[in-house]
């Protein structure tokens, strides 16, 4: 008779569950739960952080829609971990994360790694359990995953103890079968139906009515019917930074290039899988109209009549079934622009912004700009891959770099931006590429959108937040992921101290003499860093960038290279300018000041 391991099991748990793919870093006693899945035809990506593999977990679990699962060691591993279970929490991702702990019997006696792990993440997962025995694992599993999908999607973690993973069981069939299988989608419930008449109703009496839409319903796989009701309605939207695409781009009634103008005239607001937070401000005045009425549309109890939130018109429900019911109940009527002037305020703002905006890229210097750098690389890739077809995913991270990047790079189809989203998580970047291109380009693609069947994956990297996970490369080039990464090289956080070298190395100086002013910022990264050579040394591809031709020939080599590749692009330092990040701008102002 057949002897199965503790490490079987837990494989077979995962892919009775159909996970297709396994972040992590493996240790003991881990290992074998990684070479057991790799047995079973699960595909493991090894990384070089825990931090970096959490948060591919996370963000493959968005873009497939069904949990990502990561497995690290205990103790250390967990604690590095806890970054990707902070941004699923933030970010509403399903994302499962089992960690090796030490033997049972040497709990509390200072064991290897040993961390009570259980108490530890209680607090920040939706379910944490650590499985008693070998044939608690299955429903220890499967519960963890169901859990952290179900609902507001968030966390779950499993803690397995080394001589669980090591245990020995003779018969596999001892291993409950009951709970083996795919588990199901969560069912999806509407709204009452005196509630959808009010909702209705109050976008028919609306005289500059505005759709938010939000990542929440670019993750219900929403974009046909918000796209029937956009097109039905002929209502203004406004999609929030990873909720572009659920509507394309392109369509005329986005208002995304007269953002202020609607937030400041909307009155009655229907927000659609998006929260009121920061990225919203709030709801709040002077960046909203102080009268405006907001409609949440959301699957979380929480976030109902949060901040602006008018809770007495808001459904708790998913997206895809309340936008059909809402549809319904309109029937033919569409919004009558000649109503209000508030489409033509839209569509002034649009053009004297969108002006703007061309004016900036069109700025041709040296250093270059990144205005005119997203310019070059945004012309480049649509010639290489139309647009409407959807091949390129955008990853974007770094204040400047995703805020300005964000409206530069229009999409025809969702979840193919992802950014440092809800918690502002610099260090995502290259672990969001990495699973983009496993949710895309696997032999068997989890993650739909557009008509391309390939997608080429490209990351904006700020200098900064490359940074956090730049080795990651190697794991780039190990799996032979032709990802291609342009990192915007200032020299600092923000904005670097200057253009020119000279200058730079004597603050240098005055910073190593302890000179009080003078020296470098805290601000302050190396001065034109060559991050290429990163890409270089991993047997990937590196381009050191300085003009416009060396950007669009380094942007039409990268793309069409099968091999990961870096551009540095060297642009213009911004020494002097304010150091603020434009999103975090507050509606409301403080009282009075504190006195001191």
């Amino acid at each position: 008779m057949a002897t199965y391991t503790g490490a079987h099991i837990i494989a077979r748990s995962l892919r009775d569950a159909h996970v297709k793919v396994l972040f992590g870093i493996v240790g003991i006693p881990v290992i074998e739960i990684a070479e057991e899945a790799i047995k079973l035809g699960i595909r493991f990506i090894g990384f070089r952080n825990e931090q970096a593999a959490s948060y591919a977990a996370s963000a493959y679990g968005y873009l497939t829609g069904r949990p990502g699962v990561c497995l690290v060691v205990g103790g250390p591993g967990v604690l590095h971990a806890l970054a990707g279970i902070g941004n699923s929490t933030a970010n509403a991702f399903p994302f499962l994360l089992l960690a090796g702990s030490s033997e049972s019997h040497l709990i509390s006696r200072g064991a290897f790694q040993e961390l009570d792990a259980v108490s530890f993440l209680n607090p920040h997962t939706k379910f944490a359990i650590r499985p008693l025995s070998l044939e608690a694992i299955p429903v220890c599993i499967r519960k963890a995953y169901r859990t952290a999908w179900y609902g507001r999607p968030g966390p779950g973690f499993v803690d397995l103890p080394a001589d669980l993973i090591q245990g020995l069981v003779e018969d596999e069939a001892e291993i409950s079968e009951a709970v083996t299988g795919r588990i199901p989608e969560a069912p999806r419930c509407g709204a009452e139906q005196m509630k959808i008449k009010d909702i209705a109703q109050a976008i028919k009496g609306a005289k500059a009515p505005l759709v938010v839409i939000g990542k929440g319903a670019a993750y219900a796989r929403a974009e046909h019917v918000i796209r029937e009701f956009i097109n039905t309605s002929h209502l203004p939207f406004l999609p929030t930074p990873m909720g572009k695409g659920v509507v394309a781009d392109s369509h005329s009634a986005n208002a995304a290039s007269a953002r202020s103008t609607a937030l400041k005239e909307a009155d009655v607001v229907l927000v659609l899988g998006a929260r009121l937070n920061w990225i919203l401000h709030f709801g709040d005045a002077p960046k909203w109209n102080p009268a405006a009425t907001f409609i949440q549309v959301d699957i979380s109890a929480d976030e109902i009549g949060k901040n602006g939130g008018d809770a007495s018109l808001s459904v708790l429900g998913d997206v895809q079934v309340v936008v059909s019911q809402i549809i319904q109940e309109l029937g033919h009527w569409q919004y009558s622009p000649a109503s209000s002037p508030y489409t033509d305020h839209l569509q002034a703002a649009k053009s004297k912004n969108e002006a703007a905006a061309s004016q900036k890229a069109a700025v041709n210097q040296i250093p270059m700009t990144y205005a005119h750098v997203f310019d070059i690389i945004k012309n480049t890739l649509h010639a290489l891959s139309p647009q409407e077809k959807g091949g390129v995913v955008y990853i974007s991270e770094g204040a400047n770099t995703m805020d300005i990047s964000r409206s530069v790079f229009p999409l025809e189809y969702p979840r193919l931006r992802l950014d440092a989203g809800t918690y502002a998580t610099m260090g995502v970047g290259l672990g969001y590429a990495i699973a983009a291109h496993a949710a895309y380009n696997s032999p068997f693609p989890e993650a739909i959108s557009g008509s391309a069947p390939r997608k080429k994956i490209v990351a904006f990297e700020g200098d900064s937040a490359f940074g956090f996970s730049a080795m990651e490369i190697e794991t780039m080039a190990r799996y032979n992921m032709d990802i291609l990464m342009f990192v915007l090289n200032n020299g600092g956080v923000y904005h670097g101290d200057s253009d020119d070298a000279e200058a730079w190395l004597a603050m240098q100086k005055k910073t190593q003499e302890g000179a009080e002013v003078g020296g470098l910022r805290s601000t302050s990264l190396g001065w034109e860093v060559g991050y290429e050579k990163i890409a270089e040394a991993c047997g990937g591809q590196g381009f050191l960038v300085r003009t416009p031709e060396e950007l669009e020939t380094a942007t039409v080599e990268g793309f069409q290279s099968g091999r990961v590749c870096v551009v540095n692009v060297v642009i213009e330092a911004g020494k002097g300018k304010k150091l603020e990040f434009g999103w975090q701008a507050s509606g409301k102002k403080p009282g009075k000041k504190a006195k001191l």
